[in-house]
């Protein structure tokens, strides 16, 4: 106090003064140090000699390429590989691969991992999501750096149709709670299949569908789609785009969310009124994605049968394919 009673504000304020600016400098410093990190740096773009895309040159005559609303249709010869490895480094991406092995599924899981590692997101971060009840019989395959596996251990259901249903109530409530923190992308696959050539970050978008090998060069009216209108599914004769494979589809986190959230309570809705989808989640699926655009739609190079459909011409590449079995005995 001074001599009238009034603190000494004056002399307070010069002793602790400097102490202040020492805090404010180092704090400040460490606010944007990890504000840095979390930005991140843009890593150095590697030089790359490639031949120039050109406007009047279309990249395949044969097939569509684009879809009305623009999101690119993915054929062999449609991209550069090399360029987008290039981007998606950049961008440190993280692709979860989930895959359900229930029951006697599991059988399948070894091939499907072996051929993943040798085709499925060479050179990026990959987590294996396996959706199992049986977790003591999930293999041991060996994984590349930057590559790992998850089992989650989840119920069975009697019936096929309610262990395929339930797949979207699965994804959907990983995706809250665990995925949206651990990956930027999934990809949501059949475990009866196997990789059998490249199959990379060119199908990475925010929400991408696969064309059915079935149905490729139907018309809608030909289209499986759920008729009936007392389903959450249904799709009448004059709608439809394409026809989507259920085994194959994916995108960012959020979407995959949104997709498999929205078809979930679709199919508990339809549950309620003592209907089911005639193809069960992939009708489900099908009626979302008539009504939420795919930002990228992948050709039937990444899902096919050869032993029922051959290998026609105008497939360049058979990316992802069936293995054959028999489907009876193995649900039995």
């Amino acid at each position: 106090m001074d001599l009238r009673g009034r603190p000494k504000r004056c002399s307070l304020h010069f002793g602790i003064l400097p102490f202040i600016v020492f805090a404010l400098v180092f704090f400040g410093y460490g606010f944007v140090s990890h504000r840095s990190q979390e930005l991140g740096t843009p890593g150095a773009m590697t030089r790359m000699v490639y031949a120039q895309p050109k406007a009047l040159t279309p990249s395949r005559k044969d097939v569509l390429v684009l879809t009305p609303w623009l999101a690119p249709i993915i054929w062999e010869g449609t991209f550069n590989i090399d360029i987008l490895n290039e981007q998606f480094r950049l961008q440190n991406t993280t692709v979860g691969l989930t895959v359900f092995a229930i029951k006697k599924y599991v059988v399948f899981l070894k091939l499907f991992l072996e051929t993943a590692e040798q085709h499925f997101m060479v050179g990026h971060k990959v987590i294996y999501y396996v959706f199992t009840d049986r977790p003591a019989d999930v293999p041991q395959v060996p994984l590349g750096a930057g590559r790992k596996l998850v089992v989650l251990t989840v119920r069975n259901y009697t019936r096929w149709q309610d262990v395929s249903m339930h797949r979207m109530e699965m994804i959907s409530r990983f995706s809250e709670q665990r995925f949206l923190h651990e990956v930027d992308y999934l990809v949501c696959a059949d475990v009866d299949m196997k990789f059998s050539d490249h199959v990379g970050v060119e199908i990475l978008s925010a929400l991408f569908g696969t064309l059915h090998p079935g149905f490729y060069s139907s018309s809608r009216e030909a289209f499986t789609y759920e008729r009936r209108p007392k389903s959450q599914a249904y799709i009448p004769r004059d709608e439809g785009d394409f026809y989507y494979m259920g085994a194959f589809f994916g995108g960012s986190v959020v979407e995959v969310y949104r997709l498999t959230k929205a078809c979930h309570q679709a199919m508990v809705e339809d549950k309620a009124n003592g209907i089911e989808a005639v193809w069960h989640d992939e009708s489900h699926l099908n009626k979302y994605l008539l009504y939420h655009k795919p930002t990228k739609v992948l050709s039937p190079e990444y899902m096919w049968d050869q032993q029922l459909l051959g290998w026609p011409s105008i497939m360049k590449k058979l990316r992802y394919v069936a293995v054959p079995k028999n489907h009876q005995a193995i649900r039995n």
